[in-house]
C-alpha cells in the first residue's frame, strides 16, 4: 500500500482544490471524480478491495483537512454534515467517498459470494448503506448553495445506487424505474455539454442499458431477450451483468430444449437424452451465427473460447453417461459390435469440438497472415513470423488426425476422404510457411524444395476435389496458394543469385601459417586449424629461462652495539644434577 500514497496525494490535491462556480455556488464533478478514482486505484483490474482501502484513506485525509474529525482515539463523537456547515465542496466529496466505500465493499463481497453464499446478506447491507449515503448527498445538493449540474449528477448517482439495491433484491419494476431515471438524467447532461464529460455520461448510459433490458425481460417483455443477445455479442454488460446474461440465455435454451429429442448426423438419427447436450446443440446455431457476425477479432476469439468451453463440459457429461452405459452392457449380454447411440452422440460432439478448433486456428492464421504482409512500423516490437503460423497449422493437422479416428466413422469412406482432402490443404499451407521461414535465414535450396512440395500438395487437392465441392467451401482456395508460390519461387531465385554475387565479392580469409603460440599473437587474427585439434599450440611449454636479479644482502649494523639482559637466573645450574642430588632428594637431606 505504500506505493499508492503518491498517487493518493495527487488525486486529493486535484479534487480538494476544485474551485467553486463563478457565482459563488458549490460544485462537484461527481461522475468524473469516481471514474478517475476507480481507474487509478484498482477497478481497472477488478480489485474492489484496493479501491475500498483508497476510499478509507481518502476519507481520513478529508476529515483531517476540514477539521471534521469524529472524536479522538479514545472516544467516538458522531457528527452530521448539514446544510448550515456546507461552505466547501469537500463536504459533498466526503459524503460521496462514504458511498463509494460502501459500494466497493459490496462489490468485493459479491465476488466472494460465489464460494461463500452467506456473504450475500452482508452484500445487501453494504448496498443499502451506499444508497443511504447517496440519498444524503442528494439531500445536501438540494441546498441553494449548490449549482444545478451537481444537483442533477447527485440525483443520477442516487438513482443508480438505488437501482443496484433493487436489482439484487430482484425487484425488477423498481430497479427498472431507478435505472431509467439515471439514464434519462445522464442523457440530458450529455446533450447539454460539449466537453469531455459527454464521453463519461455516454459510457454510464451504456453500462446501465443491459440492466434495463434484463429488468424488462423479467417483467415480461419477451423482445428484450433479442436485445440482450445483441449486447452479449457486442461485448456489453461486463462484470455483474455478464453472469446474468449467461444464466438467462441458458434458462431460455433449457425451456426450448424440452421439445428436442433427437439429432441427425451422417445419415443416422441419434436420440438425445442428456439435458446438457440438448441445451448445447440447441444453442449451437446461435453461437455460430454470433461468431460470423463478430465485429472484430477479439470478440470472435472470445466467442470461440466460450463455445469450446461449453462443448468440453457437454462432452464430459456425455462421457460419464457412457461409462455407466458400458457397465450395464458388461453386466448384460455384452457388446454386439455396433456403436451405441450414446457413443455416436459422443463422436458427434467431439466432431463439433474439433471442427471449432480448426476454424478458430484458421481464423487466427488469417489474421497473422494479414499482419505478415504489412510493413513493420515499430522495429522495437517483434512482429509475427512464419514460425507462428507453422504452429497453428500443426494444431489444425492434429485436430484433423483425431477426426479421422472417431468411433463410428471408420467405415464412412466419404467422411474419411473429406478429412484426407482437408489434411492435404492444410499440409500445403504449413509447408508454404516452413519454406518462408527458410527464406528468412537464406536457405535457398531448402526453401525451393519445399515450394515444390507445396505445388505437389495443391495439385493433389485439385485432382481429388472434383467430387467434393461442398467440402471445400469453408477451406482456403489452393489456386491462390499456387499463384503465390510461383511468385515466391521467382523472388527466391533472384535473391539466391544476388546473395551468391555478394558472397563472391567478399575475399575469403587467407590462411597464414604462423608457428608462434597463440599467447604471442593475440593482436592478429588468421585461421589456424591446429587450435581445434588434439594438440593446440596455445603457450610455449616448458617456458624459456629468463635472467632475474640476485637476492640482495642485508647487514645487521646494530648487532655489536646492543646490550642484552643477563640470563643467569634462567640458565640451569650444573652442580645440582646427578645421582647424589637425586638420593638427597629422596631422603630429605637437601631440605
Amino acid at each position: 500500500m505504500a506505493t499508492e500514497k503518491p498517487n493518493d496525494s495527487k488525486v486529493s490535491l486535484s479534487d480538494d482544490n476544485k474551485e467553486n462556480s463563478p457565482d459563488g455556488s458549490l460544485g462537484l464533478e461527481i461522475l468524473q471524480i469516481i471514474k478517475e478514482s476507480q481507474q487509478q486505484h484498482g477497478l481497472r483490474h477488478g480489485d474492489y478491495q484496493r479501491y475500498r482501502g483508497y476510499c478509507s484513506r481518502r476519507l481520513r485525509r478529508l476529515r483531517k483537512t476540514l477539521g471534521f474529525k469524529m472524536g479522538n482515539r479514545h472516544k467516538y463523537t458522531g457528527k452530521k454534515i448539514t446544510e448550515d456547515i456546507l461552505t466547501d465542496s469537500r463536504y459533498l466529496l466526503l459524503v460521496l467517498m462514504e458511498a463509494e466505500r460502501a459500494w466497493s465493499y459490496a462489490m468485493q463481497l459479491k465476488q466472494e459470494a460465489n464460494t461463500e453464499p452467506r456473504k450475500r446478506f452482508h452484500l445487501l447491507a453494504r448496498l443499502r448503506k451506499a444508497a443511504k449515503h447517496g440519498e444524503k448527498l442528494e439531500k445536501l445538493c438540494e441546498s441553494h448553495r449548490v449549482d444545478a449540474k451537481t444537483k442533477l449528477e447527485a440525483q443520477a448517482y442516487t438513482a443508480y445506487l438505488t437501482g443496484m439495491v433493487e436489482f439484487e433484491l430482484q425487484e425488477w419494476k423498481k430497479a427498472m424505474e431507478a435505472f431509467n431515471k439515471c439514464k434519462t438524467i445522464y442523457e440530458k447532461l450529455a446533450s447539454a455539454f460539449t466537453e469531455e464529460l459527454v464521453v463519461l455520461y455516454r459510457q454510464r448510459v451504456d453500462e446501465i442499458s443491459p440492466n434495463i433490458r434484463y429488468c424488462a425481460y423479467n417483467i415480461g417483455d419477451q423482445n428484450a431477450i433479442n436485445d440482450l443477445m445483441q449486447m452479449r455479442l457486442a461485448g456489453g454488460g461486463g462484470g455483474m451483468m455478464a453472469e446474468k446474461l449467461e444464466s438467462l440465455i441458458t434458462q431460455a435454451r433449457t425451456k426450448q430444449a424440452a421439445t428436442m429429442s433427437e439429432v441427425e448426423w451422417r445419415g443416422r438419427i441419434v436420440p438425445v437424452k442428456n439435458d446438457k447436450a440438448r441445451v448445447f446443440l440447441l444453442g449451437l446455431a446461435d453461437n455460430e451465427a454470433a461468431i460470423a457476425q463478430a465485429a472484430n477479432e477479439e470478440t470472435k476469439e472470445h466467442l470461440y473460447e466460450t463455445l469450446l468451453a461449453e462443448c468440453r463440459d457437454t462432452i464430459q457429461s456425455v462421457k460419464e453417461e457412457l461409462k455407466s452405459e458400458a457397465k450395464r452392457e458388461r453386466s448384460a449380454e455384452g457388446d454386439n459390435g455396433k456403436v451405441s447411440n450414446m457413443q455416436f452422440l459422443h463422436s458427434y460432439l467431439t466432431y463439433i469440438k474439433l471442427c471449432t478448433l480448426v476454424k478458430r486456428n484458421e481464423s487466427m492464421a488469417h489474421t497473422l497472415q494479414a499482419k505478415l504482409k504489412e510493413p513493420e512500423v515499430d522495429e522495437t516490437k517483434r512482429g509475427p513470423r512464419p514460425q507462428d503460423l507453422i504452429r497453428l497449422y500443426d494444431i489444425i493437422l492434429q485436430s484433423l488426425a483425431e477426426l479421422a479416428v472417431l468411433q463410428g466413422l471408420e467405415e464412412d469412406h466419404t467422411f474419411q476422404k473429406e478429412v484426407s482432402l482437408k489434411t492435404l490443404v492444410y499440409k500445403a499451407y504449413r509447408c508454404f510457411f516452413i519454406a518462408q521461414s527458410y527464406v528468412l535465414v537464406k536457405k535457398w535450396s531448402e526453401a525451393l524444395v519445399l515450394y515444390e512440395r507445396v505445388l505437389k500438395y495443391a495439385k493433389d487437392v485439385q485432382s481429388k476435389s472434383k467430387n467434393f465441392n461442398n467440402s471445400l467451401k469453408d477451406l482456403p482456395d489452393v489456386q491462390d496458394l499456387i499463384a503465390e508460390v510461383n511468385a515466391e519461387k521467382y523472388s527466391l531465385q533472384a535473391a539466391a543469385i544476388l546473395d551468391t554475387e555478394e558472397m563472391a565479392e567478399v575475399p575469403a580469409p587467407q590462411q597464414v601459417k604462423d608457428n608462434r603460440p597463440l599467447c604471442d599473437r593475440l593482436d592478429t587474427f588468421h585461421l589456424d586449424s591446429t587450435l581445434v585439434g588434439k594438440q593446440p599450440n596455445l603457450v610455449q611449454f616448458p617456458p624459456d629461462f629468463h635472467p632475474i636479479p640476485c637476492k640482495p644482502l642485508f647487514f645487521d649494523l646494530a648487532l655489536n652495539h646492543a646490550a642484552f639482559p643477563p640470563l643467569d637466573d634462567k640458565v640451569e645450574q650444573k652442580g645440582k644434577g646427578g645421582l647424589t642430588g637425586y638420593i638427597k632428594g629422596i631422603f630429605g637431606f637437601g631440605s
